[in-house]
């Protein structure tokens, strides 16, 4: 989501009528429409290595993974977002003509410079009022760095971070594992490499 909207204020259900024939994607946000930036081909690499993953993983379970053009609704549809990955495992999943998922498990997000704070802040923040969600990823896009939020007791969030591609993710809401150099597959940063075969 870039901070430019369009000055339009549209309702819940003018957004998704206005979003299906639209040729660039919104997100909406109590009545604003914000449209979504380009990105870049790290990011592009990294969401796909991500569905490529868990599509396969989550083979011959209820649940079922999106990438970027799927919305999630937040907030009794005050709020729709599209997250690069998300996976679901509830019977919405069957309808074949949804738009949005209201029930996700998993959501991630692929940092951008542009993005980031927006990421890590204020839709972080409308993300955790989502019951269902158990599991958010933040995966860096200009180094090696994985920062995996788990849903624990009383509501309270855990943080575990990644940066070593030897290492691997459990997802624990799903019952799998990923490890960080298959999310990473085919990315070299610069300045990286060296700290990369110090750790591995």
């Amino acid at each position: 989501m870039i901070a430019l909207n369009s000055g339009k204020y549209l309702t819940p259900e003018e957004y998704l009528e206005f979003e299906e024939t639209s040729e660039i994607r919104h997100e909406y946000v109590d009545g604003e429409i914000y449209a979504m930036a380009g990105a870049s081909n790290a990011h592009n690499r990294i969401s796909r290595n991500l569905l490529v993953e868990l599509t396969l993983k989550l083979r011959g379970t209820p649940c079922e993974s999106y990438m970027g053009d799927m919305k999630v609704r937040v907030g009794e549809g005050k709020k729709f977002f599209y997250p690069d990955i998300l996976v679901a495992c509830t019977s919405e999943t069957e309808d074949l003509t949804t738009y949005y998922m209201n029930q996700p498990r998993l959501i991630v997000e692929v940092l951008s410079k542009s993005t980031e704070g927006f990421d890590r802040g204020d839709k972080f923040e409308f993300y955790r009022s989502i019951p269902s969600l158990e599991e958010y990823l933040l995966v860096s896009s200009q180094r090696y760095l994985i920062d995996h939020f788990r849903r624990g007791e009383n509501d309270l969030w855990v943080l575990q971070s990644y940066q070593n591609l030897g290492t691997t993710l459990s997802l624990k809401s799903l019952g799998l594992e990923v490890s960080v150099a298959d999310i990473y597959r085919d990315i070299t940063f610069e300045n990286e490499e060296e700290t990369e075969n110090k750790n591995v």
